[in-house]
């Protein structure tokens, strides 16, 4: 049986083990693809390391496991009933997996099940594990087994590094589409400079945002980020000046419709309500980053201003697709990232000194 050189954990906060595992085969409505490029992200040291204390209620799969969330790659096997995906195809794995007959899956809101497990990472219910021995190889490894439906068709202009970008990319996607941005709508996205900020920005310019503000503490990336569209981009530094004074002198006296909130576990509450506090009369507001902290939020004054507030996880397999197209377009420029790759066998070492990030513009690639 032929075998494929894999990254496995066995224990929390030890390091990775080079192991060869055999080449899976596919179920009746699988798929197996040979990885090309698996996105290191940022919060995968603090997953392996400190997980207990940042993300006690969201299951791990049974270590030894293969992790790796966001993969993309070339089919090379397909089920008996597998329909519309050919082995050649160049495909992101969506790593979204849900149980498939409950109430929210039927309805077509995967992200609702009550078992939805991200494929290479953790489960946001106990029910994660039966997907997780469904599915159990993530993309630090030479081939990952999928269903059918988790594919996203990736264009000939989109590289196997920018399609690792997707799950990021995807869930500022989703979340700018739940609060109704296009063309006559203004954003302020905090943490603009942030892997999740900066793929906000792209996906925001891509939909037609006529005015796009933007947060964090970094001048020269601020700088950066406002050059790739000085005329829709305007940045601040949250370490200067009120923010809401800010957004109304830039923006014809109003607020914005909406705010995207990107910034991650470690940040303080204040600087969401700051954010909040921008938006115009019923204007939304949608947390994506994940801070940790709990905000006062006042309710009455959110409730008068018919004010929105919305949690967004992750996207459908359909959204990265819209993505995907629109990429493949050159409508959404991917242009701006930095990929910096390294191969498999240098995943302990990479997670342990990867090179200074410049910000969101950095895209670290396991390269099997």
């Amino acid at each position: 049986m032929q075998s494929m050189l894999t990254a496995r954990l066995h224990h929390i906060d030890e390091p990775m083990r080079l192991e060869y595992l055999p080449i899976p085969s596919p179920g009746a409505t699988d798929v197996v693809v040979q990885v090309k490029a698996c996105n290191v992200v940022p919060n995968l040291k603090n997953v392996l390391a400190t997980y207990a204390e940042w993300f006690p209620y969201l299951p791990l799969p049974k270590l030894p496991a293969v992790f790796g969330l966001d993969s993309a790659g070339v089919v090379t096997d397909v089920g008996s009933q597998v329909n519309d995906v050919q082995v050649g195809d160049r495909v992101y794995v969506n790593p979204g997996l849900s149980c498939g007959s409950c109430r929210a899956c039927r309805q077509g809101a995967d992200q609702n099940c009550d078992s939805y497990t991200f494929m290479g990472y953790f489960a946001f219910g106990p029910g994660g594990q039966k997907l997780f021995d469904a599915y159990p190889y993530g993309g630090l490894g030479e081939y990952l087994t999928a269903p059918q439906r988790n594919l996203v068709k990736l264009p000939d202009s989109v590289s196997f590094e920018e399609g690792a970008r997707f799950g990021y990319l995807g869930t500022a996607f989703s979340a700018l589409r739940k609060a109704g941005a296009g063309p006559g709508t203004t954003v302020l996205i905090d943490g603009i400079s942030g892997t999740l900020g900066l793929g906000a920005c792209l996906i925001a310019l891509s939909l037609g945002v006529t005015h796009i503000f933007g947060t964090g503490r970094d001048e020269a990336l601020l700088a950066d980020v406002k050059a790739i569209a000085p005329d829709r981009i305007d940045v601040k530094s949250t370490l200067t000046g009120d923010l809401r004074g800010w957004v109304h002198e830039h923006n014809g006296g109003t607020g914005v419709d909406i705010v995207i909130d990107a910034l991650g576990p470690g940040a303080p509450a204040e600087s969401m309500l700051e954010a909040i506090s921008t938006l115009r009369r019923g204007g939304i507001a949608v947390d994506i980053g994940g801070m940790m902290e709990r905000p006062q939020v006042d309710m009455f004054s959110m409730m008068c201003s018919q004010i929105s507030l919305l949690g967004s996880l992750w996207f459908s397999t359909g959204e990265a697709q819209d993505m995907a197209d629109l990429a493949g377009s050159g409508v959404l420029d991917l242009s701006v990232f930095e990929h910096h790759t390294f191969p498999l066998e240098k995943i302990n070492e990479a997670l342990d000194s990867l090179p200074a990030r410049h910000g969101g513009f950095t895209n670290f690639i396991s390269v099997p």
